[in-house]
């Protein structure tokens, strides 16, 4: 089956919402999306990374994901903390034998992938470039995020 290239802004999610309606009743709360080649893509609403080695790895956008912006952020990270970065071709195999596995997006930010098609990946925890990308992230999204300030007022009747 085709489908439409991700990066084109359309706003047609159906894909991406009949993989969301998949997961939920799989009793699972993200599905892994696959082009059509059946190389991985991207979640439904989110970008997938990999650990392997102490290399980041993600799917080039040539592969069908979103360049999202919370992707575009942690590639950045990784790379100002001298981690290697690969973006290409990445297969299930790579996801079920990877070290640690993530997702990012804007209202995820950085979410630790623990398993996957009922398969422990690494050791079935958060991982330590998982925590140091989600905690230099957050120093980052504290430090350049717009300052939201809210004024709390008394309800009357």
């Amino acid at each position: 089956m085709k489908c439409f290239d991700p990066r084109i802004k359309s706003l047609n999610y159906l894909n991406n919402i009949m993989a969301k309606i998949e997961a939920r009743r799989a009793g699972v709360p993200e599905a892994l999306m696959l082009n059509v080649e059946g190389h991985v893509a991207e979640c439904t609403a989110d970008n997938v990374f990999i650990v392997k080695d102490g290399e980041l790895r993600t799917p080039d956008l040539m592969q069908g994901a979103l360049g999202g912006i919370t992707r575009q952020t942690v590639l950045e990270l990784a790379a100002e903390k001298k981690i290697p970065i690969y973006e290409g071709v990445i297969g299930r195999h790579d996801l079920y034998n990877a070290d640690e596995c993530f997702l990012t997006g804007t209202a995820a930010e950085v979410v630790p992938i623990i398993s996957l098609d009922g398969r422990q990946i690494g050791e079935g925890k958060p991982g330590e470039m998982t925590h140091a990308l989600l905690a230099a992230y957050r120093a980052v999204r504290v430090r350049d995020g717009a300052k939201v300030e809210y004024k709390a007022e008394a309800a009357t009747s």
